[in-house]
């Protein structure tokens, strides 16, 4: 029995070769559906990042108290990086701060004078990502006492609505990005089908004459599924690739003043998705359509 299925499985691959001009077009047009799909991806994926910089994330500025050592303020700020969910933490001495707000103002910022009576004190930017199961209440409040609450902070700002916009986006989001990428799988699914199932129409003499000497439904349709997933299996490889091509060619095409923005490729996980999802509905396709 497994010796039958490897044959099987192997007269599959081989089979492949029988009509070479259309299983080429096939694996074009898995390609093409793959790179189209993920073109559509990688844009819906840089969009959420680009937005997510401003609409995901609550920012607090922390001022530490003026007589506080600065080996204490160091330990607290390990404190906030130690944090759940923090994303950026940037820190600030009295120097490096009085040297920014005389870089912020310009030939007007000549504070030279209060080098030697810097009345700056030790201050940090936190940034932190909103989780994804945060309510749109209490959260971002419950992480402001928990600021609070280290000895050396003297006060802590924070916009309440931020935290309400972040929330608000993440959900904004998840309503928009899902029925996107169902109406894709859709037209891939569609699209995979209709391809595959053409290519399968150049084999039916062959289907038809082992059905008429007696071959078993399952000895007929196991090289036909291995055929269509081998198809989709390398078309969505090529597609990929192509994606991969197209991405370092373009990667940071909008990388310069004003927009500063670079082109991210698809995390891992999403690029699995793609490939199984082309695979899967490609070898769904074959037995459809040998049925």
């Amino acid at each position: 029995m497994i010796g039958q299925f490897f044959r099987l499985t192997l007269r599959g691959v081989a089979d492949i070769t029988l009509h070479p001009f259309a299983q080429l077009l096939t694996l074009v047009a898995v390609a093409m559906v793959t790179l189209l799909t993920g073109l559509i991806l990688v844009g819906l994926h840089n969009i959420n990042l680009e937005l997510m910089k401003s609409r995901g994330e609550v920012e607090f500025q922390v001022y530490w108290k003026a007589d506080l050592p600065a080996e204490e303020v160091v330990k607290e700020w390990d404190a906030v990086r130690a944090m759940e969910y923090l994303r950026d933490f940037k820190t600030f001495t009295p120097e490096s701060a009085l040297t920014e707000l005389a870089t912020t103002l310009g030939e007007t910022g000549d504070f030279s004078w209060l080098a030697e009576n810097n009345p700056l004190p030790y201050s940090g930017l936190a940034s932190f990502a909103v989780p994804a199961d945060a309510q749109s209440e209490g959260w971002a409040a419950e992480l402001l006492t928990q600021i609070k609450s280290l000895p050396g902070v003297d006060k802590v700002h924070y916009t309440p609505l931020q935290a309400d916009l972040a929330q608000g986006w993440r959900t904004v989001s998840r309503v928009v990005i899902w029925p996107i990428l169902g109406f894709l799988a859709l037209i891939v699914a569609l699209v995979v089908h209709n391809t595959i199932k053409l290519s399968l129409l150049t084999r039916l003499d062959e289907v038809d004459i082992l059905s008429l000497v007696g071959a078993s439904p399952s000895y007929i349709r196991w090289p036909l599924l291995t055929g269509g997933f081998i198809q989709g299996l390398c078309g969505s490889g090529a597609g990929i690739g192509l994606l991969a091509a197209v991405h370092s060619a373009t990667s940071q095409a909008l990388n310069f003043p004003p927009f500063l923005i670079e082109v991210h490729f698809l995390p891992i996980p999403q690029l699995a998705m793609l490939a199984g999802a082309v695979t899967f509905v490609a070898t769904m396709s074959s037995w459809v359509a040998v049925k």
